[in-house]
């Protein structure tokens, strides 16, 4: 359960990404729960990453915002930050990072950024890591075939 100023914040959170004039982050509010989100990246252009459409799930805890919300991916991501159940090694996420001055949408700039720039020095999958540091190319086609899957399954289920 988050405080009243909690639910306030969240909600002037929640409209300014709304308000955002920004195509590649959506987001909103799931079954009427202020502290439960479902957000959307559209990979960005110039990556791999590009035309892919992402799904999160965001869910605030009780202590918002001063602890981070817990943020994972619902679709598949060939990513080193990234693993196969969606967590993501991200700093700003961890506790001893986090800060109160971090809104949402610096959240999912910062994670449609890792798309642009990962950081294999820090990686959660270790493997994925070291293909983007030895062969890019190959590492660029893997995830251009991870997100026409994603996206050919998106198709499907609609």
């Amino acid at each position: 359960m988050v405080s009243k100023a909690a639910k306030n914040r969240l909600m002037k959170e929640l409209k300014a990404v709304q308000d955002e004039e920004d195509a590649n982050i959506t987001a909103k509010i799931i079954d009427d729960d202020i502290t439960k989100w479902s957000a959307t990246i559209i990979g960005p252009i110039d990556t791999p990453y590009e035309g892919g459409v992402f799904n999160l799930d965001i869910e605030f805890p009780g202590r918002y915002p001063f602890s981070p919300p817990k943020i994972i991916f619902i679709t598949k991501v060939y990513h080193p930050n990234i693993n196969a159940n969606g967590h993501i090694c991200l700093d700003i996420l961890k506790s001893d990072k986090w800060t109160p001055a971090q809104t949402v949408r610096t959240l999912l700039v910062s994670i449609l950024s890792l798309f642009a720039d990962p950081n294999p020095d820090d990686p959660l999958v270790g493997s994925i890591a070291r293909l983007y540091k030895e062969d890019r190319g190959a590492f660029n086609k893997k995830v251009r075939e991870f997100v026409k899957e994603q996206n050919d399954l998106l198709t499907a289920n609609k």
